[in-house]
């Protein structure tokens, strides 16, 4: 990304919109509703081939407090002193506020050159806020529409300047950067992701505070941990489906669930005062569905008094509920204080690494022999099943094809106890396998 891109204004005017369209994709939530953006967004944005960071940032607010109105208007200050140029976004169909009045002042006050916006502009509905925008004292206004896309050439045209170039840029003669490992926080609301994400990145980077909810879209951070890429992904609480019932806090469980389907590594975050309900079960069940790698994280471990047996109800509780995965490890931390913390991410490499594995096809049916020989396979129809090899036909997670003589079904209880065959004796403890039994000819097998 050669330059930076904010995208300002108060809220509902379009700003989230405006960045969908800019990242060519619906990476923030979008609704009517005000104020539905409250941490900052960033992604790679382009026109044509102009290429740039672009940062969405919560609705501004004249609140200069600690309520959360006030810790959002902090978030889009950082994200103004980061970018080399602002866009400062109106609703031409609205018509000019005095929220609109009092921001363009103190955007006026910042070194950050500011290109002003009149949003909605399709249709002659827009023009007299076109118009009247000239009022702000930020330069001419550029007449755009987010949703239909109108007006994004203009805007290229005045975006182009800041294109750095040569030395700016670098010499693109580095080597191809490591893809980051996708590792996604997730949990119920309040256990406390967005202050975990605060302490491993070092900044208050994500809204956090008393209340429940305050995270509504998933938020990615590139992260460096050791040397090691990282894309840390903050994301809303998950409550019972049964407690989902706005749209917008439906718009953020699917973004979370998003999430969960593109991670490679989801740390679930357990609340230690409220222990481990069915809930977290429920998340853990369906990242395992997902085939991702699981870390349990037990935050806020320093107000537990019987540690012993809070540790040992959460392991029950695994084990009954989870059976197809054993061995998922658990962090005891407390996010706020930091104690603790530093065992994540170790532990989440280690994870990731597991999740990789591959096993040769030769060592997988030495290995499957003695297992055949310890269980034969069950009868059906009269004969007993006969299976004839296995091989690795991907990692991430580990899966199998396990190819079989004849028809019939394998039952459930045959390929779990292969499954656990497998983690145990492969070491894969902690993420998922799967196993899928196929019919067909060996093609490990020489032909005549």
């Amino acid at each position: 990304m050669t330059f930076t891109v904010a995208i300002i204004g108060r809220p509902n005017v379009g700003k989230s919109t405006l960045f969908n369209r800019l990242v060519g994709k619906k990476l923030a939530l979008v609704d009517n509703t005000p104020g539905v953006t409250r941490d900052r967004r960033e992604g790679e944005g382009s026109i044509s081939n102009l290429h740039f960071r672009v940062i969405d940032t919560a609705g501004l607010e004249e609140k200069f407090d600690d309520s959360l109105e006030g810790r959002m208007r902090r978030q889009t200050e950082i994200a103004l002193e980061e970018a080399d140029v602002a866009l400062m976004l109106i609703d031409a169909r609205s018509g000019i506020t005095p929220l609109d009045k009092h921001f363009a002042g103190w955007l006026r006050k910042s070194k950050t050159p500011v290109i002003l916006v009149a949003n909605k502009c399709e249709g002659k509905s827009g023009m007299p806020g076109l118009m009247e925008s000239f009022s702000l004292g930020l330069g001419e206004p550029l007449a755009l529409s987010a949703e239909h896309g109108e007006g994004l050439g203009e805007l290229f045209d005045m975006l182009l300047p800041f294109e750095k170039t040569g030395e700016d840029a670098g010499d693109g003669a580095e080597d191809e950067p490591e893809k980051p490992l996708q590792l996604a926080i997730v949990g119920r609301p309040n256990a406390g992701k967005s202050t975990l994400v605060n302490y491993l990145i070092g900044e208050e980077r994500m809204l956090t505070g008393p209340e429940a909810g305050v995270t509504r879209d998933a938020i990615a951070i590139e992260w460096e941990y050791e040397g090691r890429a990282i894309k840390l992904v903050d994301t809303a609480g998950l409550r019972k489906r049964a407690r989902v019932q706005k749209k917008l806090e439906k718009l953020s469980v699917a973004d979370s669930l998003r999430v969960i389907r593109m991670a490679e590594v989801v740390v679930l975050l357990v609340d230690a005062e409220e222990t481990f309900e069915k809930q977290d079960l429920t998340i853990a069940a369906h990242v395992i569905e997902e085939g991702r790698a699981l870390v349990i994280a037990v935050n806020k471990w320093d107000t537990v008094t019987d540690r012993q047996g809070t540790l040992k109800l959460i392991r029950d509780r695994l084990s009954i509920s989870l059976p197809q995965v054993r061995g998922v490890p658990v962090i005891t931390l407390s996010a706020l204080s930091g104690r603790g913390v530093d065992k994540l991410i170790p532990k989440v490499l280690e994870i990731y690494e597991l999740w990789n594995t591959r096993i040769s096809t030769s060592k997988l049916n030495r290995w499957l022999e003695f297992m055949l020989e310890q269980h034969p396979p069950p009868m059906a129809k009269g004969r007993r099943l006969k299976i004839r090899y296995m091989t690795q036909v991907k990692a991430r997670p580990p899966t199998f094809s396990l190819f079989m003589s004849a028809r019939g079904e394998l039952p459930e209880s045959y390929l779990r106890y292969l499954a656990n065959g497998l983690r145990e004796d492969f070491n894969l403890p902690a993420v998922p396998i799967r196993i899928f039994p196929r019919t067909g000819k060996n093609p490990y097998v020489d032909k005549d």
